[in-house]
């Protein structure tokens, strides 16, 4: 097994984070850093005031990357996160002004509160890396992921995110409460927002476009890794409370987050066990329950799903 560059940079990013900042939230950090590996996009769904807006803004400094904000409302607009154009009356011509989703990390903050139509807006930027305002396409900056929030307790005034744009989300997980003694530690301490402004970047802009080409060109993912991962996908299909289970590009964001696992554990190669550990960021969001099974829990079924597929030996 070849040492795997950036590596122990992309771990230490980690670490300091973790050790320094953002005590208790060690998952939905390792989750968002191997979502941006694999060039996808993370929704975090949990309760107001856990600290998700910080965790974005201490994961975009750490890693050197420009960061952008939308507070979505029942009135935000389109052009709010795209951008639009403007005429400028001493040249003549319109000029296009950027919106917030032109930077390289987006916190898109309680996405369920958006229209539906200002929800599509994001289709197009997390799927293709570009948006199309008047006619005119206009790139994306590499790397660019998407972190949405969302507040599962209350409804009220909200707009469910449909199936296929849940679809977009590489993972969805949550950050918790953390540990009583953490807990306490912040309490004493209080906001840490302006020392979070001002986090030195821990790697380079070239590192970690090495570690995301690693990701993708030089993790190998074998035969019998495959064929594990297509045994899950049939059994969703299969299994008798889901009407629909994954596509196959839930599958390919299975196999794309596996190969960000093993990289993180500084290994070249896809193990079953990186499969299994992904399974519960990646899968349950995709899966559609028959409408008189719509409130079982999903963690619960992917669970007894995954214990009847044995682990293939490598």
């Amino acid at each position: 097994m070849s040492r795997l560059p950036r590596v122990d940079e992309m771990n230490n990013v980690l670490e300091e984070l973790s050790r320094q900042h953002l005590k208790g939230k060690v998952r939905a950090l390792r989750l968002s850093l191997m979502a941006l590996l694999t060039g996808g996009h993370i929704l975090l769904e949990d309760i107001p005031g856990l600290g998700k807006t910080t965790m974005a803004l201490a994961f975009a400094g750490a890693l050197g990357l420009s960061f952008g904000r939308v507070q979505c409302t029942s009135d935000l607009l389109p052009s709010d996160i795209t951008g639009l154009s403007v005429f400028d009356r001493e040249t003549g011509r319109f000029n296009f002004i950027k919106g917030p989703v032109f930077n390289n990390i987006v916190l898109v903050d309680e996405i369920n509160r958006a229209m539906p139509k200002t929800q599509s807006a994001l289709l197009e930027a997390m799927e293709e890396r570009r948006v199309t305002v008047e006619g005119v396409t206009y790139r994306l900056p590499e790397p660019f992921l998407v972190l949405a929030t969302q507040n599962p307790v209350e409804q009220v005034g909200t707009y469910p995110l449909p199936e296929s744009q849940m679809d977009r989300f590489l993972i969805k997980t949550g950050i918790g409460y953390p540990p009583e003694e953490i807990e306490k530690g912040i309490l004493r301490q209080g906001s840490i927002r302006d020392e979070i402004l001002h986090i030195p970047s821990l790697v380079t802009h070239e590192e970690l476009v090495d570690a995301i080409g690693t990701v993708k060109k030089d993790v190998y993912v074998g035969e019998k890794v495959t064929d594990y991962v297509y045994a899950i996908i049939k059994a969703t299909r299969n299994y008798p409370l889901i009407q629909a289970g994954l596509s196959t590009r839930g599958g390919i964001g299975m196999v794309d987050a596996a190969k960000a696992a093993a990289y993180l554990n500084g290994r070249d190669f896809v193990a079953p066990e990186d499969v299994r550990d992904v399974a519960h960021a990646v899968c349950p969001h995709r899966l559609i329950f028959r409408p008189e099974h719509e409130g079982v829990d999903k963690e619960q079924i992917l669970n007894a799903i995954l214990k009847e597929i044995p682990l293939p030996l490598t």
